[in-house]
């Protein structure tokens, strides 16, 4: 972990302020260190109060681990700091070899876009975008319904931290109170020798904690938190991958039904 990651660590778990001196003693860094990595939080979007003679104290905001999300997830993360879209780094990876059960990672993108190639609101801070890498080698009809196990996983996991019950708009689209707070975005390659689906990649962009959107998408996107969050977005999304690999896939399907919006309604189109 960086200077600034071991930082934020060691705030985020403190109840009360922590004096810099024991800092910088803990992490074996100068006090000149410290302020420096006081600097790159702020710049992150992370709250930070300094007290003379009484230290620093975590106010609001969180930051990506990646070092931690591998520890309590099963996959491993490739996080880009700089990211146009995970979709193109999940191809860009996939293509070079990269092994399977990689997440790409982002806190935004600069060109994400969801079904049919549309775009969509990216904001720089409360968000996180991620692509998970899979190689199933399986025939067409044998796929498993990949967005609709990762709906289920993403209302599961989300339950499990917080009790909290989401929505899901088939087929791609999570709701909170009424309005969409997250996306999902599968695309699969498919062997031309052989027939086989060898590699999918599953998008998910979630609103996580944002507060001011556009003027024309206020009545339709938004968060699922305000600040300050009860968990961080390294606990959601370490615990939506676990969820996704570790529950029976007949469970996720049982809960993608039981909080669809649509089944059992009258629609129009």
């Amino acid at each position: 972990m960086k200077t600034y990651e071991k930082l934020y660590d060691i705030l985020i778990q403190a109840d009360d302020y922590v004096n810099g001196e024991k800092i910088a003693q803990d992490l074996g860094i100068t006090r000149t260190s410290i302020w420096k990595a006081i600097q790159k939080l702020e710049k992150e979007g992370i709250q930070i109060e300094s007290v003379k003679n009484r230290g620093y104290r975590l106010l609001d905001g969180d930051l990506l681990l990646p070092s931690w999300i591998e520890e309590y997830s099963p996959v491993k993360i490739s996080f880009n700091p700089d990211c146009k879209s995970t979709q193109i780094d999940a191809k860009a990876g996939m293509e070079a070899g990269a092994p399977s059960d990689t997440l790409y990672l982002a806190t935004s993108q600069s060109a994400g876009r969801g079904r049919f190639g549309r775009s969509f609101f990216c904001p720089d801070k409360g968000a996180f975008y991620m692509s998970l890498h899979l190689k199933p080698n399986l025939p067409f009809d044998q796929i498993p319904s990949y967005t609709i196990l990762t709906a289920g996983a993403i209302y599961k996991a989300i339950k499990n931290l917080t009790l909290m019950d989401i929505d899901i708009k088939w087929v791609n689209d999570i709701y909170y109170k009424n309005k969409k707070i997250a996306g999902i975005l599968t695309e699969a390659t498919t062997s031309i020798e052989n027939g086989q689906v060898t590699d999918v990649i599953i998008g998910v962009g979630f609103n996580f904690c944002i507060s001011d959107f556009p003027k024309e998408l206020q009545n339709k996107a938004g968060s699922l938190f305000s600040a300050p969050a009860p968990i961080t977005r390294n606990e959601l999304i370490a615990e939506i991958w676990t969820c996704f690999y570790e529950s029976d896939p007949e469970e996720l399907i049982y809960l993608y039904k039981q909080r669809s919006l649509v089944l059992g309604r009258q629609v129009t189109f």
